[in-house]
């Protein structure tokens, strides 16, 4: 008799259901849920209603697992390919903030999107990317520059605004950590930081998605001129 694969009436997964796709989502939901320290295998074989050995037959350990959930949340960002008559400059700031937007639903999971890609959806970014520069006037040696220079503000910067999130946020929420460093600041010596001292109320009151923007306009303001002379 095959096998059939589904929820049990409990609702758990039953063991003989058990797939990569299947341990990679349930992965995502404990990960939203508890954090990265939070998820162990012994936790998810539990909740898949399976012994932690079945699932090293689908993942090596768990910085494997963490890697691939991260790579479909990633995937969660786009779909269909970038329409023929979609502007390179409209499709790479709609395709950054997907991507912003997407990390921003899983903050764990905006430090494992590593460069340069090597898993499925990672690569499908930076081949998006590619396609849309290709677009644009610039001679095509530059395409490839370019093009990861653009994949790793994406990234990288995602990283850096919503990474702290799901490590030094993870005991408090997002404005009273902001508070806590408006205050280290407010203590520095403006004749030594005068910049940061004068900037205190900005940092406690701005708004991540609108910091991410404003660099990746600048971004693509400076690849239209250059494109464009």
């Amino acid at each position: 008799m095959p096998r059939t694969r589904g929820r049990a009436p409990d609702g758990k997964w039953r063991a003989d259901a058990l797939s990569r796709e299947i341990i990679v989502g349930a992965a995502i939901a404990l990960l939203d849920e508890l954090g990265e320290r939070g998820l162990t295998f012994r936790l998810l074989a539990k909740q898949l209603n399976t012994g932690p050995g079945a699932l090293y037959w689908h993942v090596t350990n768990k910085d494997e697992l963490v890697a691939l959930a991260a790579d479909e949340v990633l995937g969660h960002a786009f779909t269909a390919p970038p329409p023929p008559e979609e502007s390179a400059g409209a499709g790479l700031r709609a395709l950054a903030i997907a991507v912003f937007d997407a990390l921003d639903q899983h903050p764990w999971a905006a430090s494992h999107v590593n460069a340069p890609p090597t898993l499925a959806n990672a690569l499908r970014l930076l081949d998006r990317i590619g396609t849309l520069v290709a677009r644009t006037g610039l001679p095509a040696e530059r395409h490839f520059a370019v093009s990861t220079a653009i994949s790793y503000y994406i990234t990288g910067v995602s990283a850096q605004i919503i990474a702290p999130r799901a490590t030094a946020v993870a005991a408090t929420d997002r404005d009273a950590f902001l508070a806590q460093t408006a205050e280290h600041w407010e203590k520095l010596d403006p004749a030594d930081y005068p910049f940061l001292t004068r900037t205190t109320t900005d940092l406690r009151d701005h708004d991540d998605r609108d910091q991410f923007t404003t660099g990746l306009d600048l971004l693509l303001d400076g690849l239209n001129t250059t494109a464009n002379p």
